[in-house]
């Protein structure tokens, strides 16, 4: 069994990781540029499943950013469900998966969106930060088209054509539910 002090220590983690997840939504929310830069390492990438965002290092991180802040007008994020799982001894590394959802103004019009987040986190001298973070949509759709949204695997609209949702679909579990259950 580990030690009083390494289950503190791993405590203590787990809770500076959170509030690093909390930050990451206020930051993006309130275009707090200095703060989303402090979020991440300096060696960082963000994409999303959809291939449509990719970016490696915090000054391409940051472009990145800048091209979706000069659509989106107001937003706010929510984050649900953290899953933190830490690697070896958890001292340094960490991988996460959050789920979440967001309000925002897309390109003039009020949209919804579904979220998880594939992370990856390191301990740095400045404390946990992003490593790796991949953004998958379940959704992400204009407020009136909300109520059917899922009755097509087309979810989503963040861009002139639906494109297909992240997930569930191509997960391995839904495959092989979907395959077992074929005849049903």
């Amino acid at each position: 069994m580990p030690s009083l002090e390494n289950r503190l220590a791993r405590l203590e983690a787990e809770s500076q990781i959170r509030q690093l997840v909390a930050r990451y939504c206020f930051t993006i929310d309130d275009r707090d540029i200095a703060g989303i830069r402090a979020l991440f390492t300096s060696d960082a990438l963000l994409q999303s499943a959809d291939g449509v965002m990719h970016a490696r290092g915090i000054d391409a991180i940051m472009a990145q950013y800048d091209a979706r802040f000069a659509v989106l007008g107001p937003g706010h994020h929510f984050m649900h469900d953290i899953q933190i799982d830490f690697i070896g001894d958890g001292d340094r590394d960490a991988t996460g998966r959050v789920s979440g959802h967001a309000e925002l103004w897309r390109n003039d019009r009020m949209m919804v969106a579904a979220i998880r987040y594939n992370d990856r986190y390191r301990n740095t001298d400045d404390g946990w930060k992003i490593a790796e973070r991949s953004i998958h949509f379940l959704y992400y759709v204009a407020i009136e088209d909300y109520p059917n949204i899922l009755a097509t695997p087309l979810r989503n609209h963040a861009y002139a054509h639906p494109m297909p949702a992240d997930f569930p679909e191509p997960l391995p579990g839904w495959i092989a539910y979907k395959a077992a259950h074929a005849h049903d």
